[in-house]
């Protein structure tokens, strides 16, 4: 079972806690110093092992701060790997030492669909089973299952007529089941703690065992050994627990709740028919759908989405975006919000702050992503400049040094080398940082805090990271010109059954692709891109019209379902590498080296290749291994469907960078609006950032790069329309129908 205690032994976690007691605590907000989040495997960890775990563990944080303000909505942002999920996951099951048990946390998680029930109240699983999905979502924000299971209990014990104690078997069968929760969290808060808190905890763990052992003797005692005082009183103290029970489960505050559930439900695309639906019978995107909209309805202190817009559509996205905008401005206690995305516009739209994960430690910045990506650049610059003109200087007094260390040495003038040592004493010791943080003048009492050995800290320049690697191999020419795919006049519609022709999906479809065009797809869920994917790939058939390919055209089309695919792959085959399934697709066709290049171009090289299972790869490394599989074979046509779910933001900005350079054409359907603009529309940001898409690639670029035809395409009601305006038209259109449904 997937649990908090089997989280609480993989995830080692220390800080440091304030000794001052907090009376009155603000649950939005959490101040954590000195965290340290370490990931090992779940035979290393325990109490007395924890030290060496930690050694051979993976380290995530190292005494980093985490500080979230009340209200605030924060993006955490940082490389596919780093450990964004994993932090989050700890704060959500409190497993961080200084977390208050009474905060509320609601987490969705990407993997959260396949995990099991038992996860603590802050795990956000649709177990479902027959419920449907407007019964499992109220029954998440109320608990009603579990209130409802306790009505039974009691209400059966107080309508029998068999027994004068069934009354009271019942009720202390309930407090006994209650106590036992209980028990698990004292248990969990024993085991994290450690010194004089963690010896407390134990304390505390051990009296509530006895009362948890007493209440089990009471579940046992014998109806002679009861007397009739006793059986009064709890007789009477069910009767009270049951109304109270059912007063929380009143028909109108459940319909108000369930008024809010199917408003949430029906912005999150959920038609008024799958409303019934059991979830147990839905496919992995509608179930993280219903997770979300869970999410969104429960009451919570601290809200953490971990790639809320997967497998939503465009008018999904904006919906999200105004319901948590709104969130964030209506009431007078909004939750905070931690959101972790590759939707660079969802980011720039939503969040107010940034946490920016690197190297094991955490940065804030008060801002959008584009602004800090903009500052840092700026940043740089200027303490570059910095750095170079304070060489400058050292160099001069270097220089002047020696000549007054020699002249004073000839001329025996002490002045001269007194002079040498005082600018000397500058050189070793304040020669730095002389801006504070703030660009004021720096002050040494104000801005260097604590001992250090020099008076000044040294001019850092931020270093990049590591650059994202993506290298697309150019695609090869055709002999002789003409169209890649051509669609003319082609409509599509299902074979009838029973008699009952079906409707049309595609009607008179026009589209041609030629070598070098960027072509980009947009529109709703079921609005039949899928379809006109499959008749692009000829993995189906017009049912009127003409499809003509190139003769030697090469295609590779990436599924949305790619990853799926290798992870069940990968569990076929636990041992299967990335090189060994790509040598397998290549029948001989490349060695081994030239496979290892196109991976490595792709961002896994090395080992990572070579000895890591597929079912070690994160979701982002799966991304590049399936492009790989297509790329091998040097297609001139990439047809690529939802390509940015599994990916970090860093890595679609390398990916997009990398297919608005590469030769041949690119048919991309997404509901990233950041993808469509950079890869189809030939929009970058500007560098001074601000959140807005520059203009098209500059006049350099343009002379350099051969002219490409740039078309978004809206497919809407089975016809395919040219958006002059880009998907910023498409944008602009669903921001009209969200004010509808938030009755704006």
């Amino acid at each position: 079972m997937t649990s908090v205690e089997e989280s609480a032994s993989t995830i080692l976690v220390s800080t440091k806690q304030t000794r001052f007691h907090i009376e009155n605590p603000v649950y939005q907000e959490l101040d954590i110093a000195g965290l340290s989040i370490t990931v090992t495997s779940g035979d290393k960890a325990g109490a007395k092992a924890k030290g060496k775990a930690r050694s051979e563990g993976l380290e995530i944080l190292a005494n980093a701060d985490l500080k979230l303000k009340a209200g605030v909505h924060y993006a955490l942002i940082g490389r596919n790997g780093t450990g964004k999920s994993t932090i989050l996951k700890a704060v959500a099951e409190k497993l961080i030492p200084g977390i208050p048990l009474q905060t509320r946390i609601a987490i969705l998680q990407q993997t959260s669909v396949e995990q099991k029930p038992g996860q603590g109240e802050s795990a956000p699983v649709v177990t479902g089973g027959q419920l449907s999905v407007l019964e499992t979502v109220i029954d998440r924000a109320t608990s009603r299952s579990e209130i409802q299971q306790e009505i039974d209990v009691l209400s059966k014990a107080v309508e029998s007529q068999g027994s004068p104690y069934a009354p009271l078997r019942a009720l202390r069968q309930v407090h006994h089941e209650r106590l036992k929760k209980e028990l698990f969290e004292h248990d969990k808060n024993a085991r994290l703690r450690s010194g004089a808190r963690g010896m407390a905890a134990r304390k505390a763990l051990t009296a509530f065992e006895k009362k948890v052992a007493e209440s089990a003797g009471r579940l046992e005692q014998k109806d002679e050994d009861i007397d009739e005082e006793t059986l009064k009183e709890e007789t009477h103290a069910t009767s009270d627990l049951l109304a109270d029970l059912q007063s929380q489960l009143e028909p109108a505050r459940i319909a108000e709740i369930e008024v809010k559930a199917r408003s949430i439900l029906s912005g999150l695309g959920f038609p008024k028919t799958f409303l019934d639906t059991p979830v147990s019978t839905l496919s992995g995107g509608w179930r993280m759908r219903t997770n979300l909209a869970a999410c969104l309805l429960q009451p919570t202190d601290v809200l953490i989405l971990d790639e809320p817009t997967n497998f939503l559509d465009l008018l999904g996205i904006i919906w999200l975006q105004r319901y948590l905008i709104q969130l964030r401005e209506d009431g007078p206690n909004p939750p905070t919000v931690v959101i972790v995305s590759h939707d660079r516009d969802f980011i720039n739209t939503v969040c107010q702050e940034l946490i920016i994960l690197r190297d094991q430690t955490l940065t804030y910045f008060r801002g959008v992503l584009d602004v800090y990506e903009s500052t840092m650049r700026e940043k740089k610059l200027y303490l570059g400049k910095m750095r170079d003109a304070q060489e400058k200087q050292k160099a001069h007094i270097q220089q002047t040094i020696q000549q007054n260390i020699k002249q004073g040495k000839a001329a025996g003038d002490e002045n001269k080398l007194r002079q040498a040592k005082s600018r000397q004493k500058k050189l070793d010791d304040r020669m730095g940082m002389n801006r504070s943080a703030t660009g004021g003048r720096f002050k040494l009492n104000r801005d260097l805090v604590g001992y250090h050995l020099r008076s000044r800290d040294d001019i850092e320049i931020p270093v990049d990271e590591k650059g994202v690697s993506i290298f697309l191999p150019d695609a090869p020419d055709l002999r002789f010109p003409g169209p890649l795919v051509s669609l003319e006049k082609v409509t599509f519609r299902y074979p009838a059954k029973k008699g009952v022709v079906a409707p049309t999906v595609l009607q008179d479809i026009d589209i041609s692709i030629h070598m070098g065009d960027r072509v980009g797809v947009v529109g709703l869920n079921g609005c039949g891109k899928s379809t006109l994917i499959k008749l692009l790939t000829d993995a189906t058939k017009a049912t009127k019209g003409t499809v003509s390919r190139h003769p030697r055209l090469r295609m590779g089309y990436y599924s949305q379902h790619a990853v799926e695919e290798l992870q069940a792959l990968g569990r076929a085959e636990p041992a299967l590498t990335a090189l060994a399934l790509t040598t397998r697709d290549v029948e001989g066709e490349l060695d081994e080296g030239e496979l290892r290049g196109l991976l490595g171009s792709l961002g896994l090289s090395g080992r990572t290749a070579s000895d890591v299972p597929l079912t070690k790869l994160s979701g982002g490394q799966l991304v590049r291994l399936a492009l790989a599989r297509l790329l091998w074979k040097s297609p001139q046509l990439l047809v690529l469907d939802e390509i940015t779910t599994h990916l970090d933001f860093h890595t679609v900005t390398a990916l997009a960078d990398s297919l608005s350079s590469w030769n041949g054409a690119v048919v991309v359907v997404s509901h990233d609006r950041f993808l469509v603009r950079r890869v189809v529309e030939g929009k970058k940001i500007r560098s001074g950032g601000g959140g807005e898409e520059g203009e098209s690639e500059s006049e350099e670029e343009d002379e350099e790069e051969a002219p490409r035809k740039r078309t978004v395409f809206l497919l809407k009601a089975g016809e395919l329309k040219v958006l002059e305006n880009g998907v910023q038209a498409f944008e602009d259109s669903l921001e009209k129908r969200v004010n509808k449904l938030m009755g704006g």
